[in-house]
């Protein structure tokens, strides 16, 4: 039997420091956090949550016009929480901006934040939302202002992503074309730098025809200037990931009751379970239960013919056969949830009903907040 995740011991317990909620896009992860951050800080505790969707619609429902790269507090009217609940969105370029600033000095931070490279890469590099996201929680981590930080993860095309993003960035920081670009500021001596000299020379004379010599210019200037940030970088990723895996963290998967999300909410599981990282449970996302009538589709259907035979009842037979259709769509999501289940008999799950309309209030993030309890 499928033991039902109860998310109220796991807000009230002090020792869980960080919940990351996961999944693939569309399913509701963004709406999920916030509800938790929200119930969270009615039941007493300081909780900020980080949000990476740049849509205006969570900040609306928190009461907020906007939301930045700093947390800001939800006041409200009418909102007086036990504790306190601030919310964040990540600025992927300010976080990145930020760092080298922390981490660089003054003179060689302005000269890489002014670098064409940084600033495209700093951007639109593949896997640098993700790196940043991490950035962000080790920020926030280390301050030491909130007893709980709950995560919203980036969208992307794999859930996977988020845990590969700091492997991946260090990798490409070792890599060959990295380390050449390098060379040169890293060499010593006359005779190291002639040789060192002689090759990036063939080097950039090969590369420069294909991606021109300019962008190579500046993604060689860029990688010296940086050079010295490369070991922070390595540093930072290994202490983030280490707190991934440390017991007051918790993995929240989110997805809907449909195939390809629970499918790839099984890979992330997998994962998880491959890397020890903490998993708390599933949240099945907008399910459609049967809340009233035992009555099968199928009789559904045969007494709405019956009626339309006669003529006597539209109405009646319009109901019958949108009750058919509500009895498919949750018979379909229970057993694609039997599936997972049988999949990952150990983990634990709550399925959350779908509102009748979309969340834009308080109001709106309590109720999802009270369906994630069981209540």
């Amino acid at each position: 039997m499928t033991t039902r995740l109860d998310f109220d011991p796991l807000l009230d317990d002090l020792e869980t420091r960080v919940l990351v909620c996961c999944g693939s896009g569309g399913v509701g992860k963004t709406t999920t956090a916030a509800a938790l951050g929200l119930r969270a800080a009615e039941r007493g505790r300081r909780v900020v949550v980080l949000t990476i969707d740049p849509a205006r619609r969570l900040a609306q429902s928190l009461g907020l016009r906007e939301l930045d790269n700093h947390p800001r507090e939800v006041v409200v009217d009418g909102f007086e929480p036990k504790g306190e609940l601030f919310a964040m969105m990540l600025d992927m370029r300010r976080t990145f901006d930020d760092m080298v600033l922390t981490h660089a000095g003054r003179d060689r931070a302005d000269q890489i934040l002014s670098n064409p490279f940084y600033q495209t890469i700093s951007s639109s590099f593949s896997g640098t939302q993700e790196y940043m996201a991490m950035e962000k929680l080790g920020q926030l981590v280390a301050q030491d202002e909130w007893d709980l930080i709950i995560v919203d993860t980036p969208p992307s095309r794999s859930a996977l992503d988020f845990l590969d993003a700091p492997q991946r960035l260090s990798t490409v920081l070792d890599g060959k074309f990295i380390r050449m670009l390098s060379a040169p500021a890293r060499a010593s001596g006359r005779g190291l730098m002639k040789i060192v000299g002689t090759g990036f020379s063939l080097f950039t004379r090969a590369v420069s025809t294909i991606v021109g010599g300019q962008l190579l210019q500046d993604a060689s200037t860029f990688v010296q200037a940086f050079d010295s940030m490369f070991g922070g970088f390595r540093e930072r990723a290994q202490r983030t990931y280490e707190l991934l895996r440390s017991p007051g963290t918790g993995f929240v998967v989110v997805a809907a009751a449909e195939p390809d999300a629970l499918r790839e909410a099984s890979y992330f599981v997998e994962r998880l379970s491959a890397e020890n990282m903490p998993l708390c449970g599933l949240v099945a996302n907008r399910t459609h239960p049967v809340l009233a009538a035992d009555l099968p589709a199928a009789k559904a259907v045969a007494a709405a013919d019956d009626l339309d035979r006669s003529g006597d009842a539209p109405l009646a037979a319009a109901v019958l056969r949108l009750h058919a259709d509500r009895v498919a769509v949750a018979d379909r999501e229970k057993r694609l949830l039997a599936r997972f289940t049988r999949a990952h008999p150990g983990v634990a799950l709550v399925g959350v009903p779908a509102l009748p309309a979309d969340v834009h209030d308080l109001d709106g993030l309590r109720e999802i907040g009270r369906r994630l309890a069981g209540e």
